[in-house]
């Protein structure tokens, strides 16, 4: 890879730009940790994030490519365009339990780092900082692609935070799970049942046997795939045999080919309950979110950077995570990085989806943390718009992976 100076990317430098910034960072982060909102309702947060982009003097287009809570600003001229994806939805009832916060912080630091250092140093290029609702549910980047908000950017960077029992920074290539989500809808007849059962088709057997034969199937899948429902609505009364229910059933694989495959073997099971039980049968399908595929070419970038600021991060991890992201839609589109980085937690066993990873969410030392990780992504976004023969190696290993694909 080629040199990238005038641009900074030693520490002390990178220190320098964060510093002018980094109390108004601080402002965001704590008013969205604490106003959370869930997927496609995060307007407080859109509008916070916005507001504090305008007063730098930034122009940001609100409620962008369709989507209310979303936005875009972009800074630079010319060259190449890297994009920071900021995520901001929380979770019902638990909050911040995810860490979006953090998110959106780091993400908006690497922007405003990367955007002063092409502006001081009157170097050719381009970053954009998007936001991105409705990672929770929703899969707010897939509409996002598909209108889109990707088209023509050389390289998509966020990360996420996590937490370790060592004393990593955090992991590099992180890798996902592909997850499909559906609402599935049981339809049989009603009756007296007390007076005459036997007039009825019963919507709750239907359902009851739907999650007994997802049960059995658990056995027979990949030890690395996933398979979880609830019965969302059971019927009204029990003297009413129940002629409507719903279940809500989420599977998950290491690979979208994998889970389109356990997705038809889920689909047996529901039929075969609905016909044992004389019902009907209505699939819902939200949108399917992708495996990570991220890039190596970048992930050995943002290494060496994160090494240069005294950061220690383990390249890949021993075993692929149980979340899934939106951003893996992203990542088998163009050239991706989606790392994780650790804040700091009271005891050992919090994770994502605690209560009490929302608490620590919201500490100076998880702050702390996400500006480290935005310093070392800034550092990276500046190599890739600098350095010719990085993005052509990027894209070179893209093609690689996802077929004879031009930059989008």
């Amino acid at each position: 890879m080629g040199s990238i100076p005038p641009c900074p990317t030693e520490n002390e430098q990178l220190n320098k730009l964060l510093k002018k910034h980094s109390e108004l960072i601080c402002k965001v982060n704590n008013q969205i940790h604490d106003n959370p909102e869930v997927a496609y309702e995060e307007h407080y947060a859109h509008d916070t994030l916005c507001d504090a982009l305008e007063r730098l003097g930034y122009k940001v287009t609100r409620h962008v490519y369709g989507l209310k809570t979303a936005f875009e600003a972009e800074s630079g001229q010319g060259g190449a365009l890297v994009t920071y994806n900021a995520e901001y939805d929380a979770l019902p009832g638990i909050g911040h339990a995810c860490g979006h916060n953090l998110i959106a912080s780091s993400s908006l630091a690497a922007f405003l780092i990367t955007a002063d250092a092409l502006r001081e140093n009157g170097v050719e290029g381009r970053v954009r900082l998007l936001g991105t609702p409705a990672e929770e549910a929703g899969g707010g980047k897939i509409d996002l692609l598909e209108a889109g908000a990707y088209k023509g950017v050389d390289a998509c960077l966020m990360g996420h935070p996590d937490t370790s029992s060592g004393d990593l920074s955090g992991v590099i290539l992180v890798s996902t799970m592909a997850r499909a989500s559906a609402t599935v809808t049981f339809r049989g007849v009603n009756a007296h049942a007390g007076y005459s059962p036997w007039m009825g088709k019963n919507a709750l057997d239907a359902a009851v046997a739907a999650y007994t034969n997802l049960s059995m199937l658990r056995q027979q899948i990949q030890p690395n795939q996933r398979l979880h429902a609830i019965i969302s609505r059971g019927g009204d009364r029990p003297n009413v045999i129940p002629h409507l229910t719903e279940m809500m059933v989420t599977v998950r694989a290491e690979t979208d080919a994998e889970l389109q495959k356990t997705c038809k073997r889920v689909i047996a099971c529901f039929e075969g309950a609905a016909t044992a039980a004389g019902c009907t049968l209505e699939f819902v399908w939200d949108k399917t979110y992708k495996d990570l595929q991220c890039s190596k070419s970048i992930a050995k970038c943002f290494q060496n950077m994160a090494a240069g600021q005294g950061l220690k991060y383990q390249f890949a991890p021993p075993t692929v995570s149980g979340a899934s992201t939106d951003q893996g839609n992203v990542s088998y589109e163009l050239p991706s990085l989606h790392p994780s980085f650790t804040i700091p937690v009271d005891r050992p066993g919090i994770g994502p989806h605690q209560p009490d990873f929302a608490e620590a969410a919201g500490t100076s030392a998880a702050f702390d943390a996400a500006m480290n990780f935005g310093k070392a992504m800034a550092a990276t976004g500046l190599e890739i718009l600098q350095d010719k023969e990085l993005r052509d190696e990027m894209w070179a290993e893209h093609r690689r992976e996802f077929g004879a694909k031009e930059k989008n």
